[in-house]
């Protein structure tokens, strides 16, 4: 099934899961989440994004840890199922070089809103393979990674470079990145096809102005050109389905504030953050977030926060439309809607210097999302649409 639903881009990616990357930016611009966002987005970034969070600030450019983690996630919500295996393995070389190589799976089955409305249910199994390479050279750290993902009815590859530079002794941080995206749509019952090209580009600083306060502004460009809509979805014309039409263009921009404060001894850390986004469709979007860390002691971290995600619907978007448009869409996660997050993780140190291993650690994330979706309505009831959600992520990691 197709599972590549269009929406604020990057929008929605913090609360599952993160976006698969090796760019610095995963864990400056999270946000919040929704389904469309699971299902297209990787599981890799979800370490990086929650380790960040309690950990101080680096003082100098360094390369990656040396680590490997394997992870299970599972979501129900909507009527779908998703759950699957990741892993991810790095080293370093020379105190310069890092490779690192990842592998996501999820395996998706149920009948959500649309397939309910529209087709029967359906199982689908994505696999999506990554590699990366980072070098570092003085205080500059730069790096390069390409994605693929397949699915029966979606194939996607990514290549992505950034780089960033410390300042001041580390004090101060830019970072700058692109992607570029070369995707290709089919549909399983017929011999439709057409491709998405996605052009990403980022911008970054990150501040250290105190020892105990860090604060970061970034911004994100995105354009994309293709068929970007979804081929099995249908529009409502007077009650009467008809084929979703999308514009083949779309321009998004994002900026995002983020601060966090460490207390006492660093053992207790706040993180607050702030993310608009706009796009030519005609979407604007407001995300909050705000987490709390804990370290209780040297083996035990703990973390609770919330999200709130609201956005405006697109232009061309209607429940049900008076009369035939050129551009017609029924996506909810194009229409008005808002949801909330509200999560927390723990995670446990199970030893230290075993064999060839330095430390080993599991971490538990449980996330609860409800969706409500204001001019969507399920024409099962003619009720507006809301619906709640379940997250779990368990990995393991292990330094060497």
């Amino acid at each position: 099934m197709y599972a590549k639903a269009l929406m604020a881009p990057g929008s929605h990616r913090g609360a599952v899961v993160a976006a698969t990357s090796n760019s610095a930016f995963t864990s400056m611009i999270a946000c919040c989440t929704n389904l469309a966002a699971l299902l297209r987005a990787g599981a890799m970034g979800l370490v990086l994004l929650f380790t960040t969070v309690v950990a101080a600030p680096a003082v100098a450019a360094t390369l990656p840890e040396e680590r490997g983690d394997a992870l299970y996630h599972y979501y129900s919500g909507g009527g779908i199922e998703v759950q699957g295996p990741a892993l991810l393995v790095r080293k370093n070389f020379a105190e310069k070089y890092s490779v690192s190589a990842s592998y996501y799976m999820d395996s998706i089955s149920g009948a959500s809103i649309d397939v309910v409305t529209n087709a029967s249910a359906y199982n689908e199994t994505r696999n999506q393979f990554g590699v990366g390479f980072d070098y570092l050279y003085g205080d500059t750290l730069m790096n390069i990674s390409y994605t693929y993902s397949d699915e029966s009815d979606y194939e996607a590859k990514t290549i992505d470079v950034g780089l960033s530079h410390d300042f001041f002794g580390g004090m101060s941080t830019l970072a700058m990145g692109f992607s570029r995206g070369d995707d290709t749509v089919m549909r399983v019952d017929t011999s439709f096809k057409d491709s998405i090209d996605r052009f990403q580009y980022r911008l970054g600083w990150t501040q250290i102005l105190s020892p105990t306060f860090v604060a970061a502004l970034s911004y994100e460009g995105f354009s994309e050109e293709g068929f970007l809509n979804n081929p099995y979805r249908s529009a409502r014309v007077l009650g009467a389905s008809v084929q979703e039409i999308y514009p083949r263009t779309r321009t998004s921009n994002a900026i995002a504030i983020q601060a966090n404060k460490f207390w006492g001894d660093r053992s207790f850390v706040t993180r607050a953050k702030y993310r608009y986004y706009t796009d030519t469709w005609g979407i604007g979007a407001n995300n909050v977030e705000l987490i709390f860390a804990r370290k209780l002691n040297e083996k035990t971290e703990v973390e609770l926060g919330g999200r709130f995600y609201t956005q405006t619907a697109a232009n061309f978007y209607s429940d049900n439309f008076d009369q035939e448009y050129r551009y017609m869409a029924r996506d909810k996660e194009l229409s008005d809607f808002t949801s909330f997050t509200i999560g927390g993780r723990v995670s446990y140190e199970l030893f230290r210097d075993r064999g060839k291993l330095a430390k080993g650690k599991v971490t538990l994330m449980l996330d609860r999302i409800h969706f409500d979706y204001d001019n969507f309505s399920d024409v099962r009831n003619g009720q507006s649409y809301k619906f709640n959600a379940n997250v779990i992520q368990l990995f393991f990691s292990a330094w060497y």
